[in-house]
């Protein structure tokens, strides 16, 4: 499509180099392209002045910039058309959106699923083939359900929730509209629950479910399990990432964000806005408050109060870490230095 028309279609917050006039600089477009790896043709996408000397190299015919009057004359130097928004990183996902508009599959049941007589499917789903819906299952209208998908008895899929290739929902697991679970993850499996006894452990039966909000989404090979008793719950708007643990009986407030190799132990408490970055690990019954960050490795067996951000293992405040570490190549010379004075402790 011509640059024009793609501004059109984004609507009114997107800003570009004219309006009322394209002339030469309305591009015929055909995809969206990195900037380092850009051709004719495509727009690409620079978010900050960090990037601004990829703009003297790029290939592409249209940039996506943000409200940067030095980022968008540089562009225009070159004969670059350039569209903008205060949030450039979102305006870059809409326009991923109108060149490549999600796959959606044509309603209808494959005939090798194998759905019991008692679940109820809505209107507009897709069954993809050799895919299992147990008994009792309700599974709300525009829902697509990909090949060999396992849905166990009593589960409830929301409308529009998108249930990618291989994923396994387990029995009375709750989900809310348009839910995504990715392909690998295993969403209300047994919680890790066992009682010691002298001759060996004696398994806790897990009969509690998962709960998840509206619009939740969770990665490849992720876990959400189910709790002995009572819920584990999945706030509104959350994404999960790939390979993440989250044990029994957790509660993750709305809007929350936990990158890839998170492991959460039994009923952990996250606030809302939560954000934890790759391989943190939090201990059984921990408590996150609101908008708490914790930084990737980040090793977390106490309270944190909301607001906080917190480095390393065990965790403790950023900047506390941050002087922590840059300390840690001087103790060499530190030690040797309180030898030389003869403290009698080292």
């Amino acid at each position: 499509m011509r640059l024009s028309q793609l501004v059109a279609n984004l609507g009114s917050q997107v800003r570009a180099h004219s309006l009322a006039t394209w002339g030469e600089l309305d591009p015929s477009l055909t995809g969206v392209s990195a900037i380092n790896q850009a051709l004719p043709g495509t727009i690409s996408y620079v978010d900050s002045r960090k990037y601004a000397a990829a703009i003297q190299q790029t290939q592409a015919s249209a940039l996506i910039l943000p409200l940067d009057p030095e980022l968008q004359a540089q562009a225009l130097g070159r004969g670059i058309a350039w569209i903008a928004a205060p949030q450039p990183r979102l305006l870059f996902a809409q326009v991923l959106e109108q060149f490549y508009p999600p796959l959606v599959p044509t309603p209808g049941i494959h005939p090798t699923a194998v759905i019991d007589s008692s679940a109820q499917v809505g209107e507009g789903v897709y069954v993809g083939p050799y895919a299992v819906i147990g008994p009792g299952v309700r599974v709300g209208d525009g829902a697509q359900i990909y090949p060999q998908v396992v849905i166990y008895p009593q589960a409830q899929i929301g409308e529009r929730c998108i249930l990618h290739a291989g994923c396994v929902i387990h029995e009375r697991t709750q989900m809310g509209a348009d839910c995504i679970v990715h392909s690998g993850a295993v969403i209300g499996g047994e919680g890790f629950g066992f009682v010691a006894t002298p001759t060996g452990w004696h398994k806790m039966p897990q009969v509690g479910r998962v709960v998840l909000g509206q619009g939740v989404e969770i990665g490849c090979h992720s876990a959400v399990d189910r709790p002995a008793l009572g819920e584990t719950r999945i706030g509104q708007g959350t994404k999960i990432d790939n390979l993440v643990q989250v044990g029994h009986g957790c509660q993750i407030g709305q809007d929350s964000l936990l990158c890839a190799q998170v492991g959460l132990a039994g009923r952990v408490n996250l606030g809302q806005g939560v954000v934890l970055a790759g391989q943190v690990g939090i201990a059984t019954e921990v408590s996150l408050g609101d908008r708490v960050t914790a930084t990737a490795r980040a090793g977390i067996i106490s309270d944190i109060p909301t607001g906080s951000v917190v480095s390393g293992h065990p965790a403790v405040p950023h900047r506390q870490w941050l002087r922590t570490s840059a300390l840690q190549s001087r103790l060499p010379e530190i030690y040797q230095a309180l030898r030389r004075q003869g403290n009698p402790d080292l």
